[in-house]
């Protein structure tokens, strides 16, 4: 089976702003601003990506506009935590090197959409960055990137299951099933010869890009009896 699996570079934005380590605190947000994004990558020499820098590194700028985080008396009331020590860093930062997040996680543009949500739920962020195999930045992949895949038809959907699912592994004349798909939801209807692949099939089904969920409306498909041969008749010898 030859399923279409989607990776990274088919839904991963190409043409993306970063800037180098030097780059100032309102280049970044002006930047930021221009683009439309929240987080841009870090680049230095032909385009490596170091680290990241996003909104949540820019804000304790803004947090801590009122007061001196240095100082223990600012913060050492009953009512208010000490900050992290990250967070003082980076509310007196004023270059991209001093703001970034690093080591940054990356993504490669061969990797499946499910490698990359992955990534994504464990590095706890919402868009990484991609990179070659040497670590040259190629383009950004965000949740809304990953998320493309859920706009194909549900005509588009059908005529996969159909052909990389239905027709591996229940082939007629034994089985006949009907492929119905509606907002992303497969069911499929009719009958089978072995009951024991259907989870094979959900399991199959499930990983077709762009599948909400999956419903099975399915019976055992059992042989017509087959006629028993007509007694002989008595025969008679003659002479």
């Amino acid at each position: 089976m030859d399923a279409t699996v989607h990776i990274v570079s088919d839904v991963m934005t190409h043409t993306v702003a970063a800037v180098g380590r030097s780059a100032t605190f309102k280049e970044i947000v002006q930047l930021m601003q221009d683009w439309k994004v929240s987080a841009l990558p870090v680049v230095e020499g032909e385009g490596r990506v170091v680290g990241v820098v996003s909104e949540a590194d820019l804000l304790p700028k803004e947090e801590f506009r009122d007061s001196d985080p240095r100082l223990r008396s600012t913060w050492g009331t009953p009512t208010t935590q000490p900050p992290r020590l990250s967070d003082l860093a980076k509310a007196g930062a004023v270059t991209a090197e001093e703001l970034m997040t690093s080591p940054v996680v990356t993504v490669h543009p061969d990797a499946t959409l499910a490698q990359a949500a992955r990534t994504m739920a464990r590095a706890g962020v919402k868009r990484l960055p991609v990179v070659d195999a040497v670590g040259l930045l190629e383009g950004v992949v965000s949740r809304a990137d990953l998320l493309k895949v859920f706009l194909r038809t549900d005509d588009e959907i059908a005529e996969e299951v159909r052909r990389e699912v239905v027709s591996c592994l229940f082939p007629a004349p034994n089985s006949s099933i009907r492929v119905e798909v509606l907002d992303g939801v497969v069911k499929l209807l009719g009958q089978v010869r072995d009951t024991s692949l259907v989870p094979v099939a959900a399991r199959l089904v499930r990983a077709v890009e762009g599948v909400v969920d999956v419903d099975f409306d399915l019976t055992r498909h059992v042989e017509p009896a087959r006629p028993r041969d007509a007694p002989a008749g008595d025969t008679k010898s003659t002479s």
